[in-house]
């Protein structure tokens, strides 16, 4: 009532059946003058047809149609037709508000208000003629009953209030779906990670544990061999030690150097462009003194037949259950019991049912399945996975896939894929075959991964240099080999890491294997 006011839900529901009503009623309002308009004019064409040879005589002996319209609506005119739909109107008014009281029927003689006659006027000639003029009656006794109906709404509350209600329930026919906002009482269950977009991260931590992530999509394909461009900017001395891709929503368990783990979510890593050296670890995770990470671990969630497989530089293997790690703490917990002088290098999920493979810095592979391995609690020490002659570490962890090929790379920038069929299944324990030579030309193994034709490669020099390649490119040969070129180092320049990419769009350059990088790379500083 063009105040404000707080109310009920009563009082709501009363104002809204209120405002329906009057909603309704103007409606009706609005029908029953259009319907008296149209009523009016078939009387007007109604006297026409009945009087049609001196309607047209008129018409045509007027000097023009405004003289014409006079003249019609000066003259009586007698139609017994109208008369006839007059009489059946009865009691129905089917008079406009804005006709006056001298127009229309008075003592049986019908005169023409200025509407009819313009009307009369517009008539087209097909409209003449006599079964039209059964036509005009029967719209006029339609027009009739709308006339009575609609006067009935305006003058009985009851039938006006049974219109509100019958269009509310046709309204909850239509569109009276289940509700697909769902309303709870509290927030309370909102965690920070719904408001996060879930977006591919690349994560790296340096040696001296710097940590950050960029977006994926920064980073476009290059050649083989090409030198690519800095994705970090490193201290002196520091370099890019681990990279993984992983989902904004992910849950990266971190493996420290004393056989600790700990919990870290991506979107709590900082984004940092690529002259950021990112926020070092102990920042973000509480970790002792001369305490670093040796390994992380992406993962959505803990589900019971799956396993955490962890190998160390000594070549000790140990399966953990997955579950053992869903119960995180503030303060990490322990993950391995390490020998003095040992460091973890992998962590890998499995089912209870894979080959393992274990890779030396000598250019050996074991592969042996891990069902013969225990699954053993979080403080086990584990068993020896492969023999290391003197000086000898081990490198890398790879769970077996079928059909698929091992990407080994070494110090110098040289690597080659070979089919893992190559590698027999052997006993857990033995010194294993050749996977590549490390001559003095390739120098020591670096990493070992495991790819597909379609998975694309990012490969890192400890100076912060990345390349990222299409795995189709690198040849495939034997195993008793020495590779391709995958990189050109800078003098004094070591290769230090590589992570597998999957299912990305190529952009890489088609032309020359041996040229800088590709021309249409983007320039990391964007990122």
């Amino acid at each position: 009532d063009g105040q404000p006011r707080t109310l009920n839900l009563k009082e709501i529901l009363a104002c809204f059946i209120k405002h329906r009503r009057v909603v309704v009623n103007r409606r009706t309002h609005f029908e029953l003058r259009k319907t008296r308009a149209r009523a009016h004019i078939l009387e007007g064409w109604g006297i026409a047809l009945a009087n049609i040879d001196e309607m047209i005589a008129l018409i045509k002996h007027s000097a023009n149609p405004q003289v014409a319209k006079e003249s019609m609506m000066a003259k009586p005119w007698i139609s017994a037709s109208v008369m006839d739909m007059l009489a059946r109107a009865g009691q129905v008014n089917t008079r406009p508000e804005e006709v006056s009281d001298d127009k229309g029927l008075i003592n049986n003689e019908y005169y023409l208000s200025e509407t009819q006659a313009q009307a009369i006027l517009d008539l087209k000639l097909h409209r003449l003629t006599a079964l039209e003029q059964d036509k005009i009656s029967e719209d006029y006794q339609k027009l009739l009953e709308e006339i009575k109906r609609l006067t009935d709404i305006l003058l009985d509350p009851l039938k006006l209030t049974q219109i509100v209600k019958e269009e509310l329930v046709a309204i909850q026919s239509e569109f009276g779906d289940a509700r697909r906002t769902e309303i709870i009482a509290s927030q309370q269950d909102l965690s920070h990670e719904d408001l996060i977009t879930e977006e591919d991260m690349v994560v790296t931590v340096s040696h001296e544990g710097y940590a950050k992530s960029q977006p994926l999509s920064s980073y476009t394909a290059q050649r083989r061999g090409g030198r690519g461009k800095t994705a970090t900017k490193m201290k002196d001395e520091d370099f890019i030690e681990k990279l993984i891709v992983a989902s904004t929503h992910d849950t990266i368990l971190c493996f420290s150097s004393k056989g600790k783990v700990y919990w870290l979510k991506v979107y709590q890593l900082p984004v940092g462009s690529r002259t950021a050296r990112g926020k070092p670890l102990n920042n973000i995770l509480p970790l002792e003194p001369n305490e670093r990470i040796s390994a992380i671990l992406a993962l959505r969630e803990y589900l019971d037949e799956y396993y955490v497989c962890l190998a160390t530089a000594y070549g000790t293997i140990k399966k953990v259950p997955l579950v053992d790690f869903s119960r995180p703490r503030a303060n990490g917990i322990i993950a391995i019991d390490l020998a003095d002088g040992d460091r973890l290098i992998g962590a890998q999920l499995t089912d209870g049912t894979k080959d393992i493979i274990l890779f030396s810095d000598s250019g050996k592979a074991l592969r042996f399945n891990e069902a013969g391995v225990r699954a053993m609690g979080r403080t086990a020490r584990g068993v020896r996975g492969i023999r290391l002659g003197e000086n000898q570490y081990a490198i890398a962890l790879i769970v077996a896939e079928p059909e698929s090929t091992i990407l080994t790379a070494t110090e110098n920038g040289y690597g080659k894929r070979t089919h893992i069929e190559e590698y027999p299944v052997k006993g857990r324990g033995g010194q294993g075959v050749i996977a590549i030579q490390t001559s003095a030309r390739n120098g020591k193994v670096i990493g070992a991964i495991q790819v597909n034709q379609t998975d694309e490669i990012i490969i890192i020099s400890e100076g912060g240099t990345l390349v990222r390649t299409s795995a189709s490119g690198i040849s495939i040969v034997g195993r008793n080999t020495q590779g391709v070129r995958l990189i050109n180092l800078g003098e004094s320049e070591r290769l230090v890491g590589m992570q597998r990419v999957e299912e990305l769009t190529q952009e890489a350059d088609s032309e020359g294997v041996d040229d800088d990088i590709a021309t249409d790379d983007v320039d990391l500083s964007d990122v």
